[in-house]
């Protein structure tokens, strides 16, 4: 009797064929794709020149930032790596795969600009009501209590807010131009040469036969000392001299 659920990864539309069925309404990624679509970001379109290959657009990647730094993702490679592995980072990229150099690159070139349009977003859900946006907070919580004991917001109140906001995105973006550059913190990235199924299944195969390899001739050695110690032993008793008592003739 078979117990376990078949294991069957090529069928089709295994998940609904359309991204924007993938989950609820109310998930934090339609939020952001959301609030992304109010922006101008004409500062940054009109820097496109349109020459060379087709870009990808920038609410797309900096939907994908917002989203990811609000969830503590950071590194450009495990972004580009989760629109294949999370659901909601496939539907913020709308099904395509930005690589990590294009997000980091974005990041860089556009860096004073997605600060001003994060602080926005931040901005935006705050006077929504939200308390926080994934990790990060927007009810003035790192602020005095004293500061925020009026139900009424002051001007100086949210004017300390807003310069909370600020701070946070700087050591966002900090973090992440961090991630990047230090590769040994993003973990496994798999080779560009294996990246194909057959390369891949070939590369494993070739590992595979190495480590049986290896442990073939530890196998071997372990063996060959053994019966040379078992040698040793059965010459030890074979020319062992052998005493014999003698009655003294007197």
């Amino acid at each position: 009797m078979n117990r376990f659920i078949p294991v069957d990864r090529r069928t089709d539309y295994l998940l609904p064929p359309s991204v924007d069925d993938w989950f609820p309404d109310d998930h934090l990624a339609r939020f952001v794709v959301d609030v992304v679509e109010q922006l101008d970001l004409s500062e940054l379109t009109r820097q496109y020149t349109g020459r060379g290959r087709k870009a990808h657009h920038p609410s797309v990647l900096l939907s994908l930032l917002v989203y990811g730094y609000a969830t503590g993702v950071f590194s450009s490679r495990k972004i580009e790596r989760a629109t294949y592995d999370s659901v909601a980072f496939r539907y913020l990229a709308a099904n395509t795969h930005p690589d990590h150099d294009t997000l980091a690159t974005f990041r860089r070139r556009f860096l004073p600009e997605l600060e001003r349009l994060f602080v926005q977003v931040l901005r935006l859900a705050r006077e929504m009501k939200l308390l926080k946006l994934g990790t990060i907070a927007l009810d003035g919580t790192k602020l005095k209590a004293n500061a925020s004991k009026h139900k009424a917001l002051s001007y100086a109140h949210a004017t300390r807010l807003e310069e909370q906001l600020n701070a946070e995105v700087k050591a966002l973006t900090g973090r992440a131009e961090a991630a990047d550059r230090d590769e040994a913190a993003d973990g496994m990235d798999i080779p560009a040469e294996i990246a194909r199924r057959e390369e891949r299944l070939a590369a494993i195969a070739a590992a595979k036969a190495k480590i049986e390899a290896r442990a073939s001739e530890r196998d071997d050695a372990e063996q060959q000392a053994y019966e040379a110690k078992q040698a040793k032993r059965e010459a030890q008793c074979v020319f062992r001299p052998i005493v014999t008592a003698h009655s003294d003739p007197s």
